[in-house]
């Protein structure tokens, strides 16, 4: 009986392990495929994206080109790829960003301590208040729309969260005994937060981010969709939703295209972040 009851617990080990491991591995394949689209979008697109040519507007998919053409007689898939590339550009570099104020001002809040974690909540407190959306709102028209001001908004939203997610693991690792056995030998705070709290949450850090590249995607699009985001005729999945929404009836094509190239990425950068995750954090590894 104990050897059946162990190749059942083995068996499901095996498929817990394979679930952890296809859902990272799915995940990668669909934003490296993005990724390499974005790219070739840089040398090589079947048309010039914003090349116009009004006799063949509103053509469906296969009748002129692979995905059709829009109202003004843009190809789509050209469209959709070099809105590939501008998409991710801006949600990549908001998130680095964001992701490395957000994580230095935890380490630091972790390290310090006292008033200056303090303060460094309150200022969490006071940005989350304000939406990405409504931020861009205001930098727009200081600013006008355009990519800065897409980064800009996500950026500065994206820093409290990485100071909240940082300074929690941060103050583990503090609590922990190594970090006790630094401090017993005279090393600074500064030294402890670099060599021995760092390594330990980078982790995290890295699957937090992964997981917040999905936010950062639907928030350029809802940005774009405003037009707060690139100006025209540079384009974008949000701008390409807002546009299609006269033709919903006419050509629907141009809404669904677009919407299930965000809903792909941003479930591709989850499924990323969730194979990360189980395969960083040995608390997970350990269940």
């Amino acid at each position: 009986m104990a050897p059946i009851v162990s190749t059942a617990i083995t068996s499901r080990r095996r498929v817990f392990r394979l679930s952890r491991r296809m859902n990272l591995i799915a995940g990668a394949v669909i934003i490296g495929l993005l990724v390499a689209v974005a790219l070739l979008s840089l040398v090589w697109t079947p048309l010039p994206p914003a090349k116009m040519q009004i006799i063949h507007k509103l053509q469906p998919p296969l009748a002129f080109g692979l995905l059709g053409t829009d109202q003004f007689g843009r190809d789509v898939l050209s469209m959709l790829m070099a809105g590939c590339w501008n998409s991710l550009s801006i949600a990549i570099t908001a998130v680095a960003i964001g992701g490395t104020l957000g994580s230095i001002s935890g380490i630091s809040a972790a390290a310090i301590r006292g008033p200056f974690e303090a303060l460094l909540m309150r200022i969490c407190d006071v940005i989350f208040a304000l939406p990405p959306i409504l931020s861009a709102m205001v930098l727009g028209a200081f600013l006008g729309p355009g990519r800065f001001t897409a980064i800009t908004a996500i950026a500065v939203f994206m820093i409290p969260v990485f100071a909240r997610v940082t300074l929690a693991t941060s103050l583990q690792a503090w609590s922990r005994d190594y970090v006790t056995a630094a401090r017993a030998i005279g090393n600074t705070r500064l030294t402890i937060s670099l060599r021995h709290v760092l390594p330990n949450i980078i982790s995290q850090i890295i699957v937090h981010g992964a997981i917040q590249l999905g936010l950062a995607i639907l928030t350029e699009a809802g940005l774009s969709f405003l037009g707060l985001g690139m100006a025209p005729p540079a384009p974008t999945w949000g701008r390409m939703l807002a546009d299609a929404q006269t033709y919903l009836a006419l050509a629907p094509w141009l809404a669904i295209l677009p919407g299930l190239a965000i809903a792909l990425t941003v479930f591709g950068f989850n499924m990323l972040g969730d194979g990360l995750r189980d395969l960083l954090d040995p608390r997970e590894a350990s269940r």
